[in-house]
């Protein structure tokens, strides 16, 4: 349960309680008020004195401090000073009190589900999603989806990431008053799982899911194995209109000019700043490779458990790393048509598939990270994404490279103390480069061996998932996605987060790259040897002319293998 949906249980349950008041009055009541208050205000950031906390409970005043100072006594509210001069203090719930305020929302939101949603009671309440007060004009599922359900048991299975973007997709589903399908429909794996499974499946002679997520630049691997279907046809009897995606975004739906997915999501890594502390030393935020080592070497405190940056450099995330550095520097990890406003994936041929990773750009980038690692945080070498935007999202670094999609949780996540102190640039600059937004995101493709019968509604769900309206609904609940420009230019989407106002800004720039990571068949395999060789030098195990020599021949290996 995330924090959007606990703070809509309890307001539910709260415009429960209000009517009972008129019946009788209950003991608890102020023990209520109070709770409520101090959660609402917890996870949506605002200062709580003692005395607001008083006058909330409706109690009067002597009574009402009594009681705030059981429930301190208690343990279930803790005394905070505002600041490290400050003689004031301000409340919050401790975390006994807030697993048990979020273990009474779970209960409730069970028994509504059971009563209301017609959800059986031994459905667990992670099956389902407590959505938020439908205003306006609802977004409609198709209705053969809802009559097949209903009707024949028939419930469409899915193949995705593990992250909040695809999580909240499942929630939309298996909203109670969809009851388009059950949380379990929806297998979500993680990443390097989502591809051996992906492998797999394609091996099967009828597919195990109806609609599969791939990382964009794995595109050129299942489209040459024949494992997900052309769907050009599909997209033009749906309405979809590619005009309306950013032609960087759309460009990575197709492999040597044939179309395979929708982007049903895009994420942008981009350098998030500490906006209050480069404010209270008065520095600018960065906008080349030496601007943020210097701007890290000023907050780097270790013995204070502060770091200069948040990096994920073990040997996957550390391959994607190198190639945006190296697109930072003016440079492509293979030899891609160059074109008047960057380079070109379509249409690539042998001529166009070479490693140019031995250079001197390679290593400006290695040379960078050598340099950024000094002011990492410890383990950096381990880290996969999800662990630097925790060290992020504690507070424990100025900056962090991170994708948009992870970067939501530093405004939404209950436990964040970056909340509204975050910043975000364009990925700075090496030497004779520019400052790039790499593209990164999933595709939803339709298996080669999906069963026949069941490829129309896989079809229609396919344009119902990518349609405007389930975009700009996913915008608006604070996923930085808006591929389609038409979201991005709404006011209701753009007004909804800063992260959708950035990428939007991005994109109507004309700063969308998706040439780092060029979706050749033999990426997975290119990444795995980055990673390694990148990460021998870092860990000091090969100079880092070595590392990129041998990079470089063990990458001509499998070209020519694949050739």
């Amino acid at each position: 349960m995330n924090d959007h949906e606990f703070l809509r249980v309890y307001d539910f349950v709260d415009r429960l309680r209000r009517p009972f008041l008129g019946v009788t009055d209950v003991e608890d009541e102020a023990a209520w008020r109070i709770i409520h208050y101090l959660m609402r205000s917890e996870l949506e950031g605002y200062p709580v004195t003692i005395s607001k906390l008083a006058l909330v409970s409706n109690l009067p005043h002597g009574t009402a401090i009594r009681r705030i100072q059981g429930m301190i006594d208690s343990g279930l509210i803790e005394r905070r000073a505002a600041s490290e001069t400050a003689k004031r203090f301000t409340l919050h719930p401790t975390a006994r009190l807030s697993n048990l305020a979020i273990n009474y929302a779970a209960e409730t939101k069970a028994l509504i589900a059971e009563i209301v949603g017609g959800r059986n009671n031994e459905e667990h309440e992670a099956d389902y999603y407590f959505g938020a007060p439908q205003r306006g004009s609802p977004i409609i599922p198709p209705i053969n989806l809802l009559t097949n359900r209903v009707t024949k048991g028939v419930e469409l299975q899915f193949l995705l990431n593990d992250d909040n973007y695809f999580a909240a997709m499942r929630n939309t589903w298996s909203d109670f008053r969809n009851n388009l399908a059950s949380a379990k429909s929806f297998k979500l794996v993680h990443q390097n799982d989502l591809y051996r499974e992906g492998l797999a499946n394609g091996a099967r002679t009828i597919s195990a899911y109806d609609m599969i997520a791939i990382d964009m630049p794995w595109l050129g691997e299942f489209a040459s194995k024949g494992l997900v279907l052309p769907i050009g046809e599909v997209i033009r009897e749906s309405g979809i209109n590619p005009m309306d995606f950013h032609p960087s975004i759309w460009s990575t739906t197709t492999w040597q000019r044939v179309e395979y997915g929708v982007p049903i999501y895009c994420t942008i890594e981009v350098l998030a700043c500490r906006s209050d502390l480069f404010e209270s030393e008065g520095l600018p935020l960065p906008r080349t490779f030496d601007d943020v080592i210097s701007a890290g070497r000023a907050f780097h405190n270790p013995a204070a458990e502060r770091y200069g940056i948040a990096w994920n450099a073990a040997h996957r995330p550390l391959a994607s790393s190198f190639m945006f550095f190296l697109g930072c520097c003016g440079q492509t990890v293979l030899s891609i048509r160059r074109t008047p406003t960057g380079y070109s994936t379509e249409n690539l041929d042998a001529q166009h598939m070479r490693p140019q990773v031995d250079s001197e750009a390679g290593l400006l980038a290695l040379d960078y990270m050598h340099r950024m690692l000094e002011i990492a945080q410890p383990g950096a070498l381990e880290a996969h994404w999800d662990d630097s935007c925790a060290v992020f999202l504690r507070g424990q670094s100025a900056m962090g490279y991170v994708w948009t999609m992870r970067a939501a949780q530093f405004e939404a996540e209950v436990r964040s103390a970056v909340k509204r102190r975050v910043a975000y640039v364009p990925q700075p600059s090496g030497p004779g480069g520019t400052n790039t937004s790499p593209i990164g995101g999933f595709l939803l493709c339709i298996p080669s061996n999906i069963d026949p019968k069941r490829l129309p509604l896989a079809a229609e769900a396919l344009a119902w998932m990518a349609s405007r309206e389930a975009m700009k609904e996913h915008v608006k609940n604070g996923f930085p996605v808006a591929p389609r420009f038409s979201v991005s230019a709404d006011p209701e989407a753009i007004g909804s987060s800063q992260l959708v106002r950035f990428v939007g800004s991005l994109a109507n720039r004309n700063l969308l790259r998706n040439w780092q990571r060029p979706p050749v068949p033999f990426y997975t395999g290119m990444e795995r040897i980055i990673g390694e060789e990148v990460h021998d030098a870092l860990s000091g195990r090969k100079s880092d002319r070595a590392a990129l020599k041998d990079a470089q021949d063990r990458i001509e290996r499998i070209v020519d293998r694949v050739g």
